[in-house]
């Protein structure tokens, strides 16, 4: 799954958005950060998961606002329900960049899987809704997340769970983090498996079934003065087996990582 997030991560680019706006009030602040913009440009690079896919080399923009109600951070944004004393109750909407075009897959590649391409179709992106929580503190910030595709491409469930602790070097802030990602049955056999309509072309029939992606990263942000900022993403996302066995992921696949490098200017 390319994460332009996570995997390609504009979805790190959403997160680095995120991450520079949180920096604007101390970490556990109950007011969480400071209304305004910010805006900025990086450069995601991605690794393939999907057979013959390419290493992806992304420029994206950064765009972030928050408000007291209301909040937009890279590819996602929502409303704020609650916050209370290091507490977070989000209402979310976000773009989901998982998919594949059947073209981007490589010949080759899905021909020694027992796949011919020709039968495949498109693995669409699509539109997520869902509901997100956080609680921060001295002891570093737990997030929870749920979010259901509200698009026409798999309309299935997906949970989070993340954990991460901020370290100050000077000025730099360097937070290590890790969680897993929980996909139902519904969207991990959209996106790894094979579907009713491809096997009934020929394709091998291949679903995975619900699935946990253990993730883990480092975010590093670099204050240049006031208003700038350099922001930085290291992300890796170890598959299962289950998801490695699929027939269109590239074979001997692990996983897959990310690298995000932007820089960012507050208003």
């Amino acid at each position: 799954m390319k994460l332009i997030t996570l995997v390609t991560l504009t979805l790190l680019a959403g997160h680095g958005a995120a991450f520079a706006a949180d920096d604007k009030a101390p970490f556990g602040s109950p007011q969480g950060p400071r209304a305004g913009w910010g805006l900025g440009v990086g450069v995601v690079v991605s690794s393939a998961e999907y057979a013959g896919e390419d290493r992806r080399i992304i420029p994206v923009p950064l765009v972030s606002y928050e408000s007291e109600r209301f909040f937009w951070r890279g590819i996602s944004g929502g409303v704020h329900l609650y916050r209370q004393q290091g507490f977070s109750l989000d209402a979310t909407l976000s773009a989901r960049f998982s998919g594949i075009d059947k073209k981007d897959f490589g010949v080759r590649e899905l021909a020694e899987r027992g796949i011919n391409r020709d039968l495949l179709e498109d693995r669409k992106d699509s539109v997520d809704i869902g509901l997100a929580a956080g609680w921060s503190g001295d002891w570093g910030k737990l997030d929870l997340g749920i979010k259901r595709d509200a698009g026409s491409a798999s309309k299935a469930l997906e949970g989070s769970v993340k954990y991460g602790y901020p370290v100050k070097l000077g000025g730099t802030r360097i937070t290590p983090h890790a969680g897993v990602s929980f996909m139902s049955k519904k969207m991990a056999n959209y996106y790894y498996g094979t579907l009713a309509s491809e096997v009934a072309r020929g394709v091998v029939d291949y679903r995975p079934g619900n699935a946990a992606v253990p993730v883990i990263g480092v975010d590093v942000m670099h204050p240049l003065n006031n208003e700038w900022m350099l922001i930085g993403g290291l992300s890796y996302r170890a598959l299962p087996s289950k998801l490695k066995n699929s027939p269109l992921v590239e074979k001997d696949t692990n996983g897959s990582a990310s690298l995000i490098f932007a820089v960012s200017r507050s208003f």
